[in-house]
């Protein structure tokens, strides 16, 4: 392998560790630190399950695309979605910390500089999702591949309020109309759900993607450096 593209490799291994260590670790530092501690260690010692899951750009059929059309036709929600920038730091910090305080999933509390680190990579892309005139979910696309073939569903976050009400949808429906749009070269729309994390699960797989491996994660897998 050539010295560039074991480079292009570690690169985006470190990005890929950075994501993970924002989007699927454990906060310790709380009010109950000993017991969020234990915890947070026995998860990491066991590992954490998390199951992949694959939509093939080929499954994704026009009968599929109006059968999506056709449920955010009838959904009462109504949203207008916008590609995040630099100024959306805020809308996303507070989307994420409310979604993912009533999810069954490992977390920890997000900052702006960790989100502002996310937006700096060239391959990611937040799309954000306005309801009633404020922000009310995100999904957050990375890509991979040589040529970009693999579009990865990095984070979906819904706050509380939206829940369980089609926005998750929405934002499927509208990534999927985005990456046709800029990156026609994807094959594959990948993306991981934590396995106690049934209500992720379901929607998934109730939107076509099948599942394929699971992956267990450790401690190592969310130790990250900057150098």
């Amino acid at each position: 392998m050539s010295k560039s593209k074991l480079d292009a490799r570690k690169r985006l291994e470190l990005k890929k560790r950075k994501i993970r260590a924002y989007f699927l670790s454990i906060e310790t530092k709380k009010k109950h630190k000993v017991e969020v501690d234990r915890v947070a260690e026995e998860l990491y010692q066991d590992g954490m399950v998390y199951i992949q899951m694959k939509l093939p750009v080929e499954k994704i059929t026009n009968e599929f695309e109006n059968e999506l059309k056709e449920k955010i036709e009838h959904n009462i929600i109504h949203a207008k979605i916008r590609e995040a920038t630099i100024t959306d730091l805020d809308s996303l910090k507070y989307i994420y910390n409310r979604a993912w305080l009533t999810s069954n999933t490992p977390f920890r509390p997000i900052t702006k500089t960790d989100l502002h680190k996310i937006l700096e990579y060239p391959e990611t892309v937040f799309l954000i999702a306005k309801v009633y005139g404020s922000d009310a979910a995100f999904l957050l696309l990375d890509f991979e591949g040589e040529n970009k073939e693999f579009a990865i569903i990095a984070a979906l976050a819904v706050i509380p309020r939206f829940q369980r009400k089609g926005l998750g949808s929405v934002l499927g429906m509208a990534s999927w109309q985005y990456l046709k749009e800029k990156y026609p070269n994807v094959k594959e729309i990948r993306c991981e759900v934590y396995k106690d994390n049934n209500v992720s699960y379901s929607f998934i797989k109730g939107i076509g993607f099948e599942e394929y491996d699971k992956r267990v994660y450790r401690k190592e897998d969310f130790e990250i450096s900057d150098n």
